[in-house]
């Protein structure tokens, strides 16, 4: 069996060939000592493991591993699940939307990091539950579908009501920032929610599209464990960034590119 494992900040995903089937899964980071004792019994197998805390499951294993940096796996494994969609795009933006965000300029098979923020995942979690109180990720995804941010983000076109805005009336002038004091007991855990990922949503994508500027590249590839079952913040991400011009794609299986990556210096 040949083995990829991304050790982040919140998941740890792995990858591995089964009967030369491509299979895939994951584990929250406080399970870390369940996937090395995964790791541990495998009767044979080769490993490679990439990520934050690599070097924390690295010190689990009974036999070692291989190891490697963290971005060139995830430079890797897209390339990898590029080739899966028959795709050959040689240079684009990579945008990573883990527990923060990092940002790569790929071009003619090589990658380099441009910059990030640490607007990601982790904030939309975090802020969610001390706004809202909602624990569970799930529920924060399925909540924030029914909710609306009219009443919490402010719109370029409100500001110019009744004059044509000099840039698109759809962009948001100020997120949570529409007299959100007037209507502050008002507000539903939905609305909330949905504005929460809005904020993720919108920075992440502004900041990609300046970034894809520097590259000089039209398409913005969204990989990261933060668009999983979160069509919401997929939505905000595609809208905004056709919005302000650039061409976004979404990778299936795109969480596990770091996995992916680790595992194909094995093969």
């Amino acid at each position: 069996m040949i083995v990829g494992i991304d050790a982040g900040g919140t998941l740890v995903k792995v990858a591995y060939t089964e009967n030369g089937v491509l299979q895939f899964t994951k584990y929250p980071i406080a399970e870390m000592d369940r996937v090395a004792a995964w790791v541990n019994g495998l009767a044979d197998g080769e490993i490679c493991i990439t990520g934050g805390r690599a070097g924390v499951l690295l010190s689990l294993l009974d036999n070692g591993a291989k190891e490697m940096v963290e971005f060139e796996a995830t430079h890797l494994g897209v390339q990898f699940l590029l080739q899966r969609m028959n795709r050959k795009d040689d240079a684009y933006l990579l945008t990573n939307v883990g527990t923060g965000t990092s940002i790569h300029c790929i071009e003619h098979n090589k990658q380099e990091r441009v910059g990030g923020t640490g607007i990601g995942g982790g904030t939309l979690v975090g802020l969610s539950r001390l706004l809202t109180g909602v624990v569970d990720y799930e529920e924060m995804v399925l909540l924030a579908r029914r909710g609306s941010r009219d009443r919490i983000d402010l719109k370029v076109k409100q500001i110019y009501e009744g004059k044509v805005p000099p840039i698109s009336g759809e962009l948001t002038a100020s997120n949570f920032g529409n007299r959100i004091f007037e209507v502050a007991d008002q507000l539903s855990k939905e609305e909330l929610l949905a504005a929460v990922i809005g904020l993720v949503g919108e920075t992440v994508s502004t900041i990609s599209v300046h970034a894809a500027k520097h590259c000089e590249s039209s398409t913005i590839i969204y990989i990261g464990s933060s668009f999983f079952e979160n069509p919401l913040l997929k939505e905000v991400v595609e809208s905004y960034t056709v919005l302000r011009g650039a061409t976004p794609l979404f990778l299936e299986n795109g969480e596990y590119s770091g996995a992916v990556g680790a595992m194909s210096v094995l093969q």
